[in-house]
């Protein structure tokens, strides 16, 4: 590669350009590197060999060597260890060369077969497969994996314009396409519970194997696929340059784009039909490896590049499955799966890399610009009208449907106090679940608006800012570790945990400024990390009450009593005259840094205070509901569609979109396959996932309204 695309690329993955050195100084720093990598490998193997649920250790395992070993130390090491370790390394080998070639395909430092949604595709493929019914033979199953892994990619990669228009939009892409396919992996996991047995923990990744057969199937394929990586090795340098340039020098671009994306989920097929989806493999090796560039240039030229991310790759997964036995002992090996440490390590990456980002403007237009024109007020007032006469049908018709159908006539006679025992039964059961909707609808909608608004970012929501993830992992360990806390105690937790996780977003965020795409990206690396703990919790704590654990993480108001839904009301009492007082604020805010400044408004403080109570709304949502995705995000868009971009109109129409969104949401999913139930959350990300890649689609050309 020449020392311009060198350049080019460390400055792609923000680091400083190393100082020239010559072809043989080169050489050795790379023999060295791949040494010390090759010799790194070796100890964590020899070490992951000793570890285990049987009482064999090292000295059983050099007995082996030395010919004097036992019966059952050779029986432990071929029937489990073995099998783990050579998987581990399968594993290592395919996701650190996808995640190579990914990145330098889109030359996007935040590229991996998780941001893409290749594992997603893949998992969803392999669930639906068993789900159905269909026992298929290993290769039918990878080729199965492949092609939803493509299809997924190839949809991220359409909605990014290749990956290359910045690592926020790849990122806000791949996470919308990997919510849509986990909202329908997560309800076919609940409502195939028998026949997907198992699923769930694996679809974490875990390395357990009872014999060699999976792996020295996959083998032959990842080998191939590897050797394929390597003779596109070239066009890959010369891409690097740019696709004009690169065509200049005989580089079939649109070709070679097709073949590596093919290579690399071909790679990532694999390792989901053998192990589940490891996540972030792909994303951490080679970032590791182009991290060594500071000294050593020539780790960016593919034949160097690609060889050693395999090699990174096997030391990350192998060292995760180390550090897990070691922490919490050998049935942590068992029960835990791998992928879950390596998905920690992944979103502690993904935040450094994000700390190096500075804003590309995704969407930097006021978003009271987006509107053509400005609704009046009399059209206004009759927007909001209609749409209280909706939520309150909504609320009208989830009393009245479920699993058994009641009439108004019983309705109004249990209002009265004069149902029947059924219907009373009924409907004392239902209230509390319409309620819980209607309140965290309105608390996501609102706090929707203001991320949006402080963001200038059209495509974010609470989720994005780590804020649900934090108070989810805070509310999963006090349901599975303080069961008797009560109410008030889950709430307080999950306020507890939002608000930690929004701090650390926006104190991470912080670098010369607090940069709003910037802190997206970090608030995804939380968000991931997150998500990765609260499996662990659930794993470690009642790994047999998946179902629970499914439902809660998908959000559903099953079971809710009209105590559990106080705090959002409390929450929304605090926070909505809060917002209203801020208005003005928050249209400055919306705008840009410098107008806010000049007009006398504290920049820092506001956007702290608006947030803050941003992570209060959905903290006591999450509490009161579970999990729910994509409500902070629809709200607010077709709010401003409906009533123009002043948050003195957008505030009351997202609260109230977002009621009517949560609650016609919880009646479908009580509705469409009773007496069984779909989580209002997977219902809301089946709607609000494809309403989001739409929005993507709009915004895919510079000027194109999000």
């Amino acid at each position: 590669m020449t020392p311009g695309v060198a350049s080019r690329t460390e400055r792609g993955t923000g680091l400083t350009p190393p100082p020239p050195a010559s072809a043989q100084v080169r050489r050795g720093r790379v023999a060295a590197l791949v040494v010390g990598a090759t010799a790194a490998v070796l100890v964590v193997a020899a070490v992951h060999l000793t570890q285990g649920t049987s009482s064999v250790d090292a000295a059983d395992l050099l007995g082996l060597l030395a010919g004097r070993g036992s019966d059952r130390a050779a029986d432990v090491l071929i029937a489990s260890r073995v099998p783990r370790l050579a998987a581990g390394v399968l594993v290592g080998v395919a996701l650190g060369v996808a995640g190579a070639v990914l990145q330098s395909l889109v030359r996007n430092p935040l590229a991996a077969p998780d941001t893409l949604g290749v594992n997603a595709g893949a998992y969803l493929a392999v669930v639906a497969a068993r789900a159905f019914g269909w026992s298929l033979p290993l290769l039918p199953a990878g080729l199965l994996a492949f092609v939803g892994g493509l299809a997924a990619a190839g949809i991220v990669l359409l909605l990014s314009a290749g990956g290359m228009t910045g690592p926020t939009r790849l990122v806000l892409a791949g996470s919308a396409v990997q919510l849509a396919l986990h909202a329908v992996t997560v309800l076919l996991l609940l409502l195939f519970a028998e026949a997907t047995a198992g699923l769930f923990a694996w679809g974490a990744g875990s390395l357990v194997q009872t014999d060699l057969v999976a792996v020295s199937q996959m083998a032959p394929i990842v080998l191939l696929a590897v050797a394929a990586a390597l003779l596109l090795a070239p066009r890959l340098d010369l891409l690097a340059l740019g696709d004009d340039s690169a065509a200049a020098l005989g580089v079939h671009v649109g070709r070679t784009r097709l073949l590596s994306v093919v290579v690399a989920v071909a790679l990532s097929a694999a390792t989901v039909t053998v192990v589940g989806p490891i996540g972030f493999v792909g994303l951490v090796a080679p970032v590791v490896v182009r991290l060594a560039g500071r000294v050593v240039a020539d780790v960016h030229r593919h034949h160097v590049l690609l060889p050693l991310s395999a090699v990174v790759g096997v030391l990350v997964v192998l060292g995760a499955d180390v550090l897990l036995r070691l922490v919490l002992g050998g049935q942590a090996g068992v029960d835990i799966p791998t992928g879950v440490v390596t998905t920690v390590m992944g979103a502690i990456v993904l935040v450094a890399v994000a700390r190096r980002h500075r804003d590309a403007g995704l969407a930097r237009r006021p978003q009271s610009a987006r509107s053509r024109r400005l609704p009046r007020r009399r059209q206004v007032l009759t927007v909001l009208v209609v749409l209280s006469a909706v939520v309150a049908g909504a609320g009208l018709l989830g009393m009245l449907a479920g699993d058994t159908w009641v009439l108004t006539g019983d309705l109004v006679n249990w209002v009265s106090g004069r149902s029947g025992r059924a219907i009373t039964f009924v409907l004392d059961a239902r209230l509390p679940r319409v309620v819980a909707a209607l309140l965290a609808g309105a608390a996501l909608g609102l706090a929707g608006t203001v991320v949006q608004a402080v963001c200038r970012n059209p495509l974010a929501e609470p989720g994005v800012l780590g804020i649900t993830g934090g108070a989810g992992v805070a509310a999963v360990v006090v349901l599975t570790l303080v069961p008797a806390a009560g109410v008030w105690g889950l709430s307080t937790a999950a306020g507890v945990g939002a608000l930690v996780a929004f701090a650390a977003a926006t104190g991470l965020a912080r670098r010369d400024g607090l940069s709003t795409d910037r802190l997206v990206l970090i608030g995804f690396g939380v968000w991931y990390g997150a998500q990765a703990l609260i499996t662990f919790i659930i794993v470690l704590t009642d790994p047999w009450n998946v179902g629970l654990a499914l439902t809660w993480l998908s959000g559903s108001t099953y079971g809710r009593t009209l105590p559990q839904v106080l705090p959002v009301l409390v929450a929304l009492l605090a926070c909505v005259p809060l917002a209203v007082l801020l208005r003005r604020d928050l249209d400055l805010l919306a705008m840009d840094d410098d107008t806010p400044r000049v007009l006398g408004v504290r920049l820092e403080r506001a956007r702290l205070v608006v947030l803050a109570g941003a992570a209060l709304l959905t903290s006591t949502a999450v509490s009161a509901i579970g999990v729910v995705s994509f409500v902070g995000l629809v709200a607010p868009h077709m709010a401003r569609a409906l009533v123009g971009g002043q948050h003195v109109r957008v505030l009351p129409a997202a609260a109230l979109l977002g009621a009517t969104l949560v609650s016609l949401a919880d009646s479908l999913g009580r509705t469409v396959i009773a007496p069984a139930q779909i989580p209002a959350g997977l219902v809301v990300a089946m709607i609000g996932a494809p309403y989001f890649v739409w929005l993507l689609w709009r915004s895919r050309t510079p000027g194109a309204g999000a």
